[in-house]
């Protein structure tokens, strides 16, 4: 294998960390909506995330400066041809974290309400729009002979990218009311479980609907095994957690994501964005990769440090492990 199929497997793997991990984070953001009833149950849901919300966006910064440093032509053409989407999920990133911090500096009502609004919408936005963004990826988008985007914001909103990100915003949903009811106790765990039920149905149906539109478009063997992986997965995670075994059901909603963004991988593959304009002026891991020196300078220094972040960031998930409730929070405004 060479080093540029080397660093397209790990860019997935990052792809399928952060999906993963800010994948219930986002699911979170949406739920302070739909599931609390109240500020304080607010305050649980936010909590439940406090520690780690920003540990999860440092899998999209190392995916983005993977991407720059191993494939600059990709990266190129990617961010220019998506700006306009690409810096509304940067906005909503930016003012998401702004939200979570500023929310509790003042106790007036209006204003940890405004924030709170934020956070939904700061959550449900990049939610969906990853899922466009990617839909368009896989599918193929106008590039030319010189390898640049020509395009225009509105072709980006195709059926088939449309559908992509229904997929993540309900399923990231999903995944956050199932990492709800695992962190949490009393009613608002119960309501968690059944909404996640609800969520995790029409998950299912919109999932296998873009799956097998994928597969039938791009998909080979490999592909249509990660197919089968996502789709038992998905299943396995309603089942666990209608039976209340809530761990069960959050390792499989992960490995949900883990398949479904593995399987758009595989369909892309050799490619990294095709042209819809003509296959041969398509970007692939060779023609958008950096020398061999840089990939190897990179190999090294990824063997080094991916390790040290991953343990540093279990140990993080760990120390903050315990079920939280109404109960914990206090009486003070802020």
């Amino acid at each position: 294998m060479e080093l540029h199929d080397v660093w397209f497997v790990l860019i997935a793997v990052l792809w399928i960390g952060y999906f993963f991990l800010e994948g219930f984070d986002f699911g979170i953001g949406v739920l302070t909506k739909l599931l609390a009833r109240d500020r304080v149950e607010k305050r649980v849901l936010i909590n439940t995330i406090g520690p780690v919300w920003d540990g999860n966006e440092v899998w999209l910064l190392t995916a983005g400066g993977a991407t720059f440093a191993a494939f600059p032509e990709w990266y190129a053409t990617l961010f220019s041809g998506f700006y306009l989407p690409l810096l509304l999920i940067l906005i909503c990133l930016i003012v998401r974290g702004v939200a979570f911090e500023y929310r509790a500096k003042r106790p007036e009502e209006r204003w940890q309400t405004n924030w709170e609004h934020a956070i939904f919408w700061t959550s449900l936005i990049p939610a969906f729009m990853w899922g466009v963004a990617f839909g368009n990826i896989v599918r193929g988008v106008k590039i030319d002979a010189h390898k640049e985007y020509v395009g225009g914001f509105f072709d980006l909103l195709n059926p088939y990218a449309l559908l992509g990100g229904l997929v993540t915003l309900t399923l990231f949903t999903f995944h956050g009311a199932v990492f709800t009811s695992l962190k949490t106790v009393g009613d608002i765990r119960v309501r968690a479980r059944r909404a996640a039920l609800g969520l995790g149905l029409v998950t299912a149906v919109l999932s296998l609907g873009f799956l097998l539109w994928t597969q039938a478009d791009n998909g080979d063997g490999k592909s249509l095994v990660a197919m089968a992986v996502a789709v038992v997965a998905l299943v396995g995670a309603i089942v666990a957690i209608k039976i209340g075994r809530e761990g069960w059901s959050f390792a499989l909603s992960g490995a949900t994501i883990a398949a479904a963004v593995a399987m758009l991988f595989l369909t892309l593959f050799p490619n990294v964005m095709p042209s819809s304009l003509n296959e041969e002026w398509s970007l692939t891991v060779t023609n958008a990769s950096s020398s061999p020196y840089t990939l190897k300078i990179m190999t090294w220094c990824a063997g080094i440090a991916t390790p040290v972040v991953l343990l540093y960031q279990s140990w993080t998930y760990w120390v903050f492990r315990k079920r939280i409730g109404t109960q914990h929070i206090a009486d003070a405004a802020h």
